[in-house]
């Protein structure tokens, strides 16, 4: 029996009960929501950990990307970025790995994770063929499912399909060429394979093969945005809609077979398009899960793309996203690092949690509430206990107080002991 066959019979589910209890909500509000599709639980069946659910009305979760390059074969940092990002609070992690042997890195990951793992199959398939001396233009449709069928059974809890680049969305690109083109790595990839091949995307055409894979291993499909707007120039144009309208259509289809489905965004969005194009996702996916890479609210940022990730994601997570995929300071820069791992997933963090003030979420609220009571008794051992990084806090404090109980900014003219004396 799957999650959502559960909840259909109303069944008992540890996966349905962890995830309430991780919320703090009746589980009664996962199950309905599982049944309209607003949310979902992303557990393969052959793995072992505390669920957490994605969706309307929970807090918004954070999803930290992670991988080798050719560049940087180096698995142990890996490790060490899973630990970092997890004691900061990461509900889930993708494995975007190109280079090296990649089984033993999921495998690896997925033998020290208590998150959720997500991956972007295709990857896997390139980096087999690029070692047998083959490119990506011998990709065939078997191999792609066979590797997604692997990764399912090795205990890949969601995974990122391009399955809405298909020949029509891609023919608005041609009559309304971009400023900066295909910016996903999985979605240009499929691009000009089609291209070549003048083929239909197997991810498309072979939907049904691709349902029948998710179903079996309790796989949640994230059907992603492969022609997301690298770039403001890009934002909201006729591509990046027409696929946003496939997947609407497939997110039915999903729903229809009992698999779990949830929706990525973009990219690149300005501040003012942030509210339109969440809610045009929503209206055309039906209200599926959205996961949001940023948005970044400006190109300019380069070395401090975690802050303008942070930016637009509180935006759209205000605006109904559900799903935040960290940001990094190293985007569009190089490969992160165990600093740029925590600083992204902090940033992150703060995105979300501020968000789910703004939408009322009693756990963050209250969350605030201790941190205020305590400053106002300038009680910072308890103040240290609610924050996000409380050694950072911790030991600005100790190295220019000199001990003293109020904070060096404002020293014996510190207000909350002025109040404190009146």
């Amino acid at each position: 029996m799957s999650i959502i066959n559960d909840a259909k019979i109303n069944k008992n589910n540890n996966a349905i009960n962890e995830a309430a209890e991780y919320d703090g909500v009746d589980k009664r509000i996962i199950i309905d929501g599982l049944l309209d599709g607003t949310i979902v639980i992303p557990k393969n069946n052959n793995r072992k950990f505390k669920a957490r659910a994605i969706g309307k009305g929970l807090t918004t979760k954070v999803n930290i990307n992670l991988g080798v390059s050719e560049d940087n074969i180096d698995l142990n940092e890996e490790l060490k970025k899973l630990e970092v990002a997890i004691n900061f609070g990461a509900d889930s992690f993708m494995d975007l790995s190109t280079a090296g042997n990649l089984d033993k890195i999921r495998k690896e990951l997925l033998a020290h994770s208590g998150i959720m793992i997500g991956t972007v199959p295709i990857y896997s398939v390139i980096a087999d063929l690029i070692e047998h001396d083959k490119s990506l233009n011998d990709m065939t449709t078997d191999m792609l499912f066979e590797e997604i069928e692997k990764q399912a059974e090795q205990g890949v809890d969601f995974m990122t399909v391009h399955c809405g680049i298909t020949l029509k969305s891609l023919s608005f690109l041609d009559e309304n060429p971009r400023l900066v083109g295909i910016v996903s790595r999985g979605g240009s990839m499929l691009a000009r394979w089609m291209r070549v091949n003048k083929k239909e995307n197997p991810l498309y055409e072979h939907f049904d093969r691709l349902l029948a894979i998710c179903r079996k291993h309790e796989v949640t499909l994230s059907l992603g945005d492969g022609l997301r707007p690298g770039g403001q120039a890009d934002a909201t144009d006729q591509a990046q809609i027409a696929e946003l309208m496939v997947l609407g259509e497939l997110v039915q289809k999903c729903r229809a077979e009992n698999v779990q489905v949830m929706v990525e965004g973009p990219g690149h969005v300005p501040w003012k398009d942030i509210k339109m194009n969440v809610e045009l996702q929503k209206s055309l996916c039906k209200d599926a899960p959205f996961y949001v890479l940023g948005p970044l609210t400006t190109d300019i940022a380069a070395g401090y793309d975690h802050i303008t990730g942070a930016i637009g994601a509180t935006a759209a997570a205000v605006y109904g996203a559900d799903f935040l995929c960290c940001v990094t300071p190293s985007e569009h820069l190089c490969l992160p690092n165990v600093d740029d791992i925590k600083q992204g997933t902090i940033a992150f963090k703060i995105a979300a949690h501020s968000a789910d003030i703004s939408k009322g979420i009693k756990s963050a609220i209250q969350r605030d509430y201790q941190v205020s009571k305590a400053r106002a008794m300038l009680d910072w051992n308890e103040m240290y206990k609610h924050l996000l990084d409380p050694e950072l806090a911790k030991s600005r404090k100790q190295e220019t107080s000199s001990g003293k109980n109020e904070c060096s900014m404002c020293g014996k003219h510190c207000a909350i002991k002025v109040t404190q004396q009146i």
